[in-house]
Protein backbone atom coordinates (compact mmCIF):
# COMPACT_ATOMS: atom_id res chain seq x y z
CA UNK A 1 0.00 0.00 0.00
CA UNK A 2 1.51 3.06 -1.17
CA UNK A 3 1.34 6.13 1.41
CA UNK A 4 0.66 9.58 1.09
CA UNK A 5 2.11 12.91 2.65
CA UNK A 6 -0.67 15.46 2.16
CA UNK A 7 0.73 19.06 3.14
CA UNK A 8 -1.93 21.88 3.25
CA UNK A 9 -3.62 23.85 5.28
CA UNK A 10 -7.06 24.17 4.26
CA UNK A 11 -9.12 21.57 6.58
CA UNK A 12 -11.90 20.85 3.90
CA UNK A 13 -9.59 20.11 0.99
CA UNK A 14 -7.37 17.56 3.16
CA UNK A 15 -10.84 15.80 4.19
CA UNK A 16 -11.11 15.67 0.66
CA UNK A 17 -8.19 14.60 0.02
CA UNK A 18 -7.77 12.03 2.80
CA UNK A 19 -11.81 10.58 1.76
CA UNK A 20 -10.90 10.09 -1.79
CA UNK A 21 -7.42 8.47 -1.03
CA UNK A 22 -8.43 6.38 1.75
CA UNK A 23 -11.34 4.80 -0.30
CA UNK A 24 -8.48 4.23 -3.35
CA UNK A 25 -6.39 2.25 -0.70
CA UNK A 26 -4.03 4.81 -0.20
CA UNK A 27 -2.49 5.45 3.22
CA UNK A 28 -2.69 8.83 4.16
CA UNK A 29 -0.89 11.52 6.63
CA UNK A 30 -1.59 14.94 7.10
CA UNK A 31 0.34 17.97 7.63
CA UNK A 32 -0.74 21.27 8.37
CA UNK A 33 2.28 23.50 7.58
CA UNK A 34 5.95 22.92 6.80
CA UNK A 35 7.77 21.99 9.93
CA UNK A 36 4.94 19.48 10.76
CA UNK A 37 5.80 17.91 7.38
CA UNK A 38 9.43 17.78 6.95
CA UNK A 39 9.15 15.77 10.65
CA UNK A 40 6.36 13.38 9.21
CA UNK A 41 8.79 12.87 6.29
CA UNK A 42 11.47 11.98 7.98
CA UNK A 43 9.19 9.60 10.34
CA UNK A 44 6.65 7.73 8.22
CA UNK A 45 8.78 7.85 4.97
CA UNK A 46 5.71 8.38 2.51
CA UNK A 47 6.06 7.12 -0.89
CA UNK A 48 4.35 10.15 -2.25
CA UNK A 49 4.36 14.40 -0.85
CA UNK A 50 1.19 16.10 -1.74
CA UNK A 51 2.05 19.94 -1.74
CA UNK A 52 0.57 23.04 -1.57
CA UNK A 53 2.88 25.96 -1.79
CA UNK A 54 1.12 28.96 0.63
CA UNK A 55 1.97 27.26 4.33
CA UNK A 56 1.58 29.13 6.94
CA UNK A 57 4.91 28.83 8.61
CA UNK A 58 7.08 28.55 5.40
CA UNK A 59 7.14 28.82 1.56
CA UNK A 60 6.02 25.68 0.13
CA UNK A 61 9.26 25.57 -2.27
CA UNK A 62 11.23 25.71 1.41
CA UNK A 63 9.60 22.47 2.34
CA UNK A 64 10.71 21.01 -1.50
CA UNK A 65 14.33 21.99 -0.63
CA UNK A 66 14.09 20.35 2.84
CA UNK A 67 13.08 17.59 1.43
CA UNK A 68 15.60 16.89 -1.51
CA UNK A 69 18.09 17.60 0.73
CA UNK A 70 17.72 13.81 1.64
CA UNK A 71 15.04 12.40 -0.64
CA UNK A 72 13.98 11.35 -4.15
CA UNK A 73 10.65 10.97 -3.04
CA UNK A 74 7.65 11.72 -5.76
CA UNK A 75 6.54 16.07 -5.04
CA UNK A 76 3.26 16.73 -6.61
CA UNK A 77 2.64 20.86 -5.91
CA UNK A 78 -0.80 21.68 -5.11
CA UNK A 79 -1.22 25.40 -5.35
CA UNK A 80 -3.68 28.31 -6.95
CA UNK A 81 -0.46 30.08 -7.54
CA UNK A 82 -0.67 30.36 -11.61
CA UNK A 83 2.88 32.80 -12.45
CA UNK A 84 4.97 30.65 -14.38
CA UNK A 85 7.71 32.24 -12.28
CA UNK A 86 6.15 30.63 -9.41
CA UNK A 87 5.63 27.35 -11.22
CA UNK A 88 9.26 27.31 -12.34
CA UNK A 89 10.83 27.74 -8.97
CA UNK A 90 8.84 25.05 -7.42
CA UNK A 91 10.01 22.55 -10.36
CA UNK A 92 13.45 23.88 -9.88
CA UNK A 93 13.75 23.10 -6.53
CA UNK A 94 13.16 19.52 -7.01
CA UNK A 95 9.11 19.06 -7.34
CA UNK A 96 8.23 16.72 -9.92
CA UNK A 97 4.36 17.74 -11.06
CA UNK A 98 2.28 20.70 -10.65
CA UNK A 99 -1.50 20.84 -10.65
CA UNK A 100 -2.87 24.40 -10.30
CA UNK A 101 -6.21 24.82 -8.30
CA UNK A 102 -9.21 24.02 -8.43
CA UNK A 103 -8.51 20.53 -9.89
CA UNK A 104 -10.03 17.91 -10.73
CA UNK A 105 -9.94 14.53 -8.41
CA UNK A 106 -9.53 12.19 -11.04
CA UNK A 107 -6.85 14.09 -12.39
CA UNK A 108 -5.42 14.17 -9.31
CA UNK A 109 -5.70 10.66 -9.12
CA UNK A 110 -4.16 9.88 -12.13
CA UNK A 111 -0.87 11.81 -11.96
CA UNK A 112 -0.44 9.96 -8.22
CA UNK A 113 -0.64 7.05 -9.40
CA UNK A 114 1.77 7.73 -12.43
CA UNK A 115 3.86 8.94 -9.83
CA UNK A 116 3.41 5.79 -7.50
CA UNK A 117 4.13 3.73 -10.63
CA UNK A 118 7.38 5.64 -11.49
CA UNK A 119 8.69 5.17 -8.14
CA UNK A 120 7.90 1.35 -8.18
CA UNK A 121 9.76 0.97 -11.94
CA UNK A 122 12.76 2.38 -10.55
CA UNK A 123 13.01 -0.01 -7.71
CA UNK A 124 12.31 -2.76 -9.63
CA UNK A 125 15.24 -1.62 -12.55
CA UNK A 126 16.98 1.13 -11.38
CA UNK A 127 20.01 0.72 -14.33
CA UNK A 128 17.40 -0.01 -17.15
CA UNK A 129 19.13 1.52 -20.23
CA UNK A 130 16.61 0.65 -23.15
CA UNK A 131 13.15 2.35 -23.29
CA UNK A 132 10.99 0.88 -25.16
CA UNK A 133 7.38 2.73 -26.43
CA UNK A 134 5.56 2.20 -28.89
CA UNK A 135 6.90 2.38 -32.51
CA UNK A 136 10.72 4.21 -30.47
CA UNK A 137 13.05 2.33 -29.02
CA UNK A 138 15.92 4.43 -27.00
CA UNK A 139 19.59 3.33 -26.10
CA UNK A 140 20.66 5.00 -23.34
CA UNK A 141 23.75 3.42 -23.08
CA UNK A 142 24.66 3.15 -26.66
CA UNK A 143 22.94 6.71 -27.43
CA UNK A 144 20.72 5.53 -30.29
CA UNK A 145 17.37 5.70 -31.11
CA UNK A 146 15.45 3.50 -33.56
CA UNK A 147 12.13 4.57 -34.81
CA UNK A 148 9.74 1.64 -37.07
CA UNK A 149 13.29 -0.41 -36.60
CA UNK A 150 15.37 2.09 -38.52
CA UNK A 151 18.04 4.62 -37.23
CA UNK A 152 17.75 7.81 -36.09
CA UNK A 153 19.82 10.47 -36.59
CA UNK A 154 20.00 13.13 -33.54
CA UNK A 155 22.02 16.19 -33.11
CA UNK A 156 24.33 16.07 -29.82
CA UNK A 157 21.97 18.92 -28.59
CA UNK A 158 18.88 16.52 -29.63
CA UNK A 159 20.30 13.66 -28.02
CA UNK A 160 20.69 15.47 -24.98
CA UNK A 161 17.39 17.12 -24.57
CA UNK A 162 15.81 13.74 -25.03
CA UNK A 163 18.28 12.04 -22.75
CA UNK A 164 16.99 14.48 -19.48
CA UNK A 165 13.93 14.10 -20.44
CA UNK A 166 13.77 10.29 -20.85
CA UNK A 167 15.58 9.71 -17.62
CA UNK A 168 12.69 11.22 -16.14
CA UNK A 169 9.51 9.84 -17.82
CA UNK A 170 6.31 11.38 -16.65
CA UNK A 171 8.24 13.80 -14.70
CA UNK A 172 7.52 17.56 -15.85
CA UNK A 173 11.28 18.93 -16.31
CA UNK A 174 11.34 23.04 -16.27
CA UNK A 175 12.52 24.76 -19.18
CA UNK A 176 15.18 26.68 -17.20
CA UNK A 177 16.22 23.27 -15.80
CA UNK A 178 16.73 22.04 -19.48
CA UNK A 179 18.37 25.35 -20.65
CA UNK A 180 21.06 25.11 -18.08
CA UNK A 181 21.70 21.51 -18.29
CA UNK A 182 21.73 21.46 -22.14
CA UNK A 183 23.16 25.04 -23.14
CA UNK A 184 24.68 26.36 -19.31
CA UNK A 185 23.34 29.06 -17.25
CA UNK A 186 23.81 32.10 -19.04
CA UNK A 187 21.11 31.23 -21.73
CA UNK A 188 18.62 29.91 -19.29
CA UNK A 189 16.07 32.30 -20.07
CA UNK A 190 16.28 31.83 -24.00
CA UNK A 191 13.01 29.58 -24.21
CA UNK A 192 12.89 29.95 -28.32
CA UNK A 193 16.33 27.35 -28.01
CA UNK A 194 13.76 25.07 -26.65
CA UNK A 195 10.70 25.06 -28.92
CA UNK A 196 13.13 25.03 -31.97
CA UNK A 197 14.98 21.74 -30.80
CA UNK A 198 11.73 20.19 -29.83
CA UNK A 199 10.05 20.63 -32.58
CA UNK A 200 12.73 19.24 -34.50
CA UNK A 201 13.06 16.05 -32.00
CA UNK A 202 8.51 15.87 -32.58
CA UNK A 203 9.75 16.16 -36.12
CA UNK A 204 11.95 13.06 -36.17
CA UNK A 205 10.37 11.01 -33.41
CA UNK A 206 6.37 11.51 -33.48
CA UNK A 207 4.21 9.86 -35.72
CA UNK A 208 1.90 13.12 -35.40
CA UNK A 209 4.67 16.20 -34.42
CA UNK A 210 1.27 18.29 -34.30
CA UNK A 211 -0.15 15.86 -31.61
CA UNK A 212 3.02 14.54 -30.19
CA UNK A 213 2.38 11.26 -28.20
CA UNK A 214 5.90 11.16 -25.79
CA UNK A 215 7.33 14.87 -26.26
CA UNK A 216 4.64 16.60 -24.45
CA UNK A 217 4.73 20.46 -23.53
CA UNK A 218 3.21 21.84 -20.75
CA UNK A 219 2.61 25.75 -21.66
CA UNK A 220 5.14 28.49 -19.80
CA UNK A 221 6.42 25.37 -17.95
CA UNK A 222 8.62 22.89 -19.63
CA UNK A 223 8.28 19.33 -21.28
CA UNK A 224 7.40 15.64 -20.21
CA UNK A 225 8.05 12.17 -21.66
CA UNK A 226 5.39 9.81 -21.76
CA UNK A 227 5.94 6.61 -22.78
Amino acid sequence: MARVLVVEDDPQLVRALVINLRARGYGVDAAPDGATALRLAAARRPDVVMLDLGLPDMDGVDVITGLRGWTRVPILVLSARQASDEKVAALDAGADDYITKPFSMDELLARLRAAVRRTEEALLDPGTSLVETGDLTIDLLAKKVHRDGGDVRLTPTEWQLLEILVTNPGRLVSQRQLLQEVWGAARSTKTNYLRVYMAQLRRKLETDPAHPRHLITEPGMGYRFEE
